[in-house]
């Protein structure tokens, strides 16, 4: 049994796969959105808090003003360069962590992990959260939001670690970051590859992902 529980592998149609997860311990899984008032909710890992949101406006066009906080740990372990120069299935590879993780998202249920090269316009670009610790998002009437909110701050170009990275974006041989779709945003959680998605950038060019997705259990 893994950190959550057991689970099924089903291949998925453009090189991913299904988890299909049981026999969590626990009522709840590490990292989770509680709600926390009517009009409010909180992201949290353990017992941690990460984002506190608070939804304002009337109607289907609304804002939602975040406050995050640090301390956010990755799901996954470190990808190290001999990693990378391997070649894994890296949807394969991100779902082995994840399971051994004791800290993630997963729990009862369907998660598809799906590689994802190509995104609409303005994704990585004005739809992508930089401003670091308080936040809106734009919840829009029949849109959504359909942006990317990082979990900790996304370092400079010339931050050492996304230099190193920005090697392998120039060469195509950087790793995918891992984003968690969450479908009450219409958007996306980075649960890793902060540094890697600020080398791609730095480069001008989007990061690679593999996403997860909670599915519907047929």
């Amino acid at each position: 049994m893994t950190a959550t529980g057991r689970s099924r592998r089903e291949p998925a149609p453009g090189g991913g796969l299904v988890l299909a997860v049981t026999g969590v311990r626990g009522d709840r899984p590490p990292l989770r959105f509680e709600r926390t008032g009517d009009r409010e909710w909180a992201l949290r890992q353990g017992e941690r808090p990460l984002i506190r949101a608070r939804s304002e406006g009337e109607g289907c066009c609304r804002d939602l003003r975040l406050h995050r906080r640090p301390g956010y740990r990755s799901v996954l372990p470190p990808v190290s360069a001999a990693t990378t120069r391997g070649g894994p299935n890296w949807p394969h590879l991100y779902a082995r962590w994840l399971e051994d993780a004791a800290q993630g998202p997963l729990y009862h249920g369907r998660w598809l992990l799906n590689p994802r090269a190509r995104f609409a316009p303005g994704i990585w670009s004005s739809d992508l959260v930089q401003e670091w610790p308080d936040a809106t998002l734009e919840l829009l009437c029949g849109g959504g939001w359909h942006g990317v909110l990082p979990l900790r701050p996304l370092p400079a170009p010339d931050a050492p670690r996304v230099k190193a990275y920005r090697k392998h974006a120039r060469d195509g041989t950087l790793a995918p970051v891992l984003l968690w779709w969450v479908s009450f945003l219409d958007g996306w959680l980075l649960l890793d590859g902060h540094d890697r998605a600020a080398a791609a950038l730095a480069e001008g060019t989007e990061p690679a992902a593999v996403e997860l997705v909670r599915t519907a259990d047929d």
